[in-house]
């Protein structure tokens, strides 16, 4: 072999080497900096989900945040900070151009929207007052103008087919009326029905203990018949659905539990299609109450003890139903209407 041939060869086994050896080079910086950067990551969320903790504790030991609003703070939170993890941020180090991108990404329906930024303003605001930051990067935020939307109550012929609608030859069917019967007789929230302790209700005064939004507690008179329906429940079925088992809540399942939310709504749909309403939440039997008893002549003031709100200006839209309501009846009924 010609030395010149063997040089180059040998140059190339050279060059060929060094261009391994630098790829096996970059291939493990890239490792190495991917893995930094998981680990990174990873540490910024664990943070965060810390920072998360610590903020809805803070919400429910300070102004004692229901259950449902600790929750929507903690998935529009967590998903703040999934958006930040892809950046390479965490929540506290956020700036005003971090949650302007975050909702431009994420936009949906205002309210969702309106919910949305209550969240990253309370938990910032929460940051400041607690000399954990010096600056608020959500204060220039600005909710969206949310349509004035009135509630939907039905009429009072439909509570009555719908309080019907029950099976009580059943034990479900006489849980199922009990619940519908006080929901419509004490304007509860569903949360404040599915909830409800038996220590709680007393039969011989009539009466709820209530512990409604914010911890704070009213006491609501029931109606006769939501007693009786009550009372029949307790002593005909609620043993029978328990089976020997024991529950703290008065509604519960044909499996011992506390009846859910979730499950309740499923109820409410059901009856309401079988007796022919199309659309009725559980909340639309609140607004019925209130509604109805403002057609009746109630104290504006009353009704606002009753629903458990702190402010009358959100009572006062129930005015507003019952002034619509009056005008279809005069659009129907008189002659030049």
């Amino acid at each position: 072999m010609f030395p010149s041939l063997r040089v180059a060869r040998t140059i190339a086994l050279s060059i060929a080497l060094s261009i391994a050896l630098n790829t096996v080079r970059n291939m493990a910086l890239t490792m190495a900096l991917n893995t930094a950067s998981t680990e990174s990551s990873a540490a910024a969320s664990t943070l965060d989900a810390l920072e998360i903790k610590t903020f809805l504790e803070r919400k429910w030991s300070e102004t004692g945040a229901a259950k449902n609003t600790l929750a929507a703070y903690g998935s529009d939170l967590r998903l703040f900070a999934m958006f930040l993890g892809a950046r390479a941020q965490c929540l506290r180090q956020a700036q005003s151009a971090d949650l302007l991108a975050f909702l431009a990404k994420h936009a949906g329906a205002a309210r969702t929207s309106a919910r949305v930024r209550s969240s990253l303003r309370q938990y910032y605001q929460s940051l400041v007052l607690h000399a954990e930051r010096a600056d608020d990067p959500s204060a220039g935020l600005l909710s969206p103008r949310l349509p004035r939307s009135l509630p939907k109550a039905i009429s009072e012929r439909q509570i009555e087919s719908l309080l019907q609608a029950p099976n009580r030859e059943q034990p479900t069917g006489l849980r199922d009326r009990a619940m519908l019967e006080l929901m419509y007789a004490c304007g509860l929230r569903v949360s404040e029905l599915v909830s409800l302790p038996a220590s709680a209700v007393n039969l011989r005064q009539g009466v709820l203990r209530i512990l409604g939004k914010g911890a704070k507690e009213r006491l609501i008179p029931i109606g006769e018949e939501a007693v009786h329906q009550l009372r029949e429940y307790l002593e005909l079925a609620r043993e029978a659905l328990l089976r020997g088992r024991r529950c703290e809540h008065v509604f519960v399942t044909a499996r011992g539990a506390a009846m859910t939310r979730q499950a309740f709504w499923a109820l409410i749909k059901k009856y309401a299609l079988r007796v022919g309403i199309q659309r009725l939440s559980p909340h639309g039997l609140r607004h019925s109450f209130a509604t109805h008893l403002l057609n009746h002549g109630a104290d504006l003031r009353a009704v606002q003890l009753l629903l458990g709100h702190e402010s009358l200006s959100t009572t006062q839209i129930y005015t507003l139903v019952a002034r619509e309501g009056l005008k279809r009846l005069v659009a129907e009924h008189h002659p030049r209407g």
